[in-house]
């Protein structure tokens, strides 16, 4: 796809970015030195780094493509998605203040421990298994896909470039944590919103203008492609129920709450995020739609119209700058699933087994565990023939289990910790099985776990019993 010269430029590049992701991380590797600085940037973080890692993981790598890719190959009735998107978002920002008081009180780093709090003990193996198998998953699609552009770029065979990505990754998180992960999103995150913008503006003008635009030919079969109806419903409420909700209850979300300095820092950061979300969605939408009639561009393989794009409209020094910004947007969202997995390992398996053990002895135990979750992820890039089927049961498990008890647990101080432990065990069974019996009916294992988890739900809003109700205050 690139030639010699354009090889040898975006080489220099990445090997630069590289090198400055490293460095930032050794300056952090420095400054750490509890548990809370490594897994919540000791909660002391201020609003503009808020803002851009909260919109650098929002919009990332796989979402960047994906986007660029359904408005190519399906129009603009695709600019749904990041609207369903952004109405979890919404509805998660009315939570904040009780999400962010709770943390620093109870001092909580995980999802798991604010679910604890509620329901007891019980609710933190499920809640840890949802965790792991979504974080994992899509961690090691980050891999695949930063090794992707890598195989575009250098011609490096698909594992070897997963290998140097694992590397690269595993060391900068392993020597940063959260705090070198939030800073580095601040700078890949201003990077990747200016150029997503620039480039929309780019390959607008280059098709001419909206007359032209509006005017040209719609691609065979799609006679929508212009129109905001263009989208099936069912392919709507199935990204709403799982892109959509799992916004909800994403620990790496959580985790930037509680890494506010203050909760004025996380709702003008979080709100922030929110618009910049949906207008960065709304653009890359765009990008893809008008690119395909305004510039006629045809690609065999949709997947790959983002690279077409910016070879068509860039000159080498602006297409190498879009390279790189396709990298920082992947591993804005990488780094971020990286530490959320990482910590609840550290959190939820091994301290509640260590308990008086200082904290000097956490922090190592948090640097194993970003090791542990490298090997598992890198373990599914590897070899998991299909780990987008891993990403969705991990989505539909966090979905189908947390999604209901997160929220009972929100609404309701003192809900039965039993009811809750059989609700989130109820959907994620179902949403298990529905997986491996392969989606009968071509329903999504959402569609039949959150349903239910609802119905599960009574049992929770039940009044508990003295005994339980006293057990789960003192946690």
């Amino acid at each position: 796809m690139f030639d010699s010269r354009e090889t040898e430029i975006l080489s220099i590049m990445i090997i630069a970015c590289g090198l400055f992701l490293m460095g930032l991380s050794l300056y952090f590797f420095r400054r750490i030195k509890t548990y809370d600085d490594y897994n919540v940037a000791g909660r002391s973080t201020a609003t503009f780094p808020l803002i851009c890692t909260l919109v650098g993981t929002a919009v990332g790598g796989s979402t960047l493509l994906g986007f660029v890719s359904k408005g190519y190959t399906f129009g603009m009735g695709q600019l749904w998605l990041p609207v369903g998107m952004t109405v979890a978002g919404i509805a998660l920002y009315f939570f904040i203040g009780k999400i962010h008081a709770e943390g620093r009180r109870l001092e909580m780093v995980t999802l798991a421990d604010f679910l604890v709090s509620r329901f007891g003990e019980g609710v933190r193996l499920p809640t840890l298994l949802s965790i792991l198998c979504a974080y994992a998953a899509i961690t090691g699609m980050q891999f695949v896909a930063v090794a992707t552009v890598l195989k575009l770029v250098f011609g490096l065979a698909l594992p070897v470039g997963i290998l140097l990505t694992w590397a690269l990754l595993t060391a900068k998180t392993w020597l940063g944590g959260l705090m070198a992960v939030i800073w580095s999103d601040a700078i890949l995150g201003t990077l990747q919103t200016l150029g997503i913008f620039f480039l929309l503006v780019t390959v607008y003008y280059a098709s001419g203008s909206w007359e032209i635009i509006s005017a040209s030919p719609t691609p065979q079969g799609s006679p929508d492609f212009l129109s905001l109806t263009g989208i099936s419903g069912h392919e709507l409420a199935v990204y709403m129920l799982t892109i959509g909700a799992y916004q909800f209850v994403r620990q790496d979300l959580w985790q930037r709450f509680w890494a506010a300095r203050s909760l004025k820092a996380a709702r003008t950061g979080y709100a922030v995020a929110i618009v910049f979300t949906l207008l960065v969605g709304g653009a890359v939408v765009l990008i893809g739609a008008f690119a395909r009639l305004g510039l006629d561009i045809a690609v065999a393989n949709p997947d790959l119209s983002f690279y077409a794009i910016i070879k068509a409209t860039l000159p080498l020094p602006l297409m190498v700058s879009m390279v790189v910004v396709l990298l920082a947007t992947i591993i804005s969202c990488a780094d971020s699933f990286f530490i959320a997995g990482a910590s609840s390992i550290a959190n939820d398996v091994i301290k509640p087994r260590m308990k008086g053990r200082d904290d000097a002895f956490m922090l190592r135990m948090s640097r194993h565990s970003v090791i542990a979750m490298s090997l598992i992820s890198l373990g599914l890039a590897l070899y998991a023939p299909r780990l987008l089927d891993i990403w969705i049961l991990g989505s539909a498990m966090l979905v189908c289990g947390v999604l209901v008890p997160t929220v009972v647990a929100l609404c309701r101080r003192s809900p039965d910790p039993r009811g809750g432990v059989i609700m989130m065990w109820g959907g994620l069974a179902t949403a298990i099985l529905w997986q491996l019996l392969g989606h009968p009916f071509g329903l999504h294992p959402v569609m039949i776990g959150l349903p239910v988890s609802l119905a599960l739900m009574p049992l929770a809003l039940r009044k508990p019993s003295l005994n339980l109700a006293t057990d789960t205050a003192t946690r």
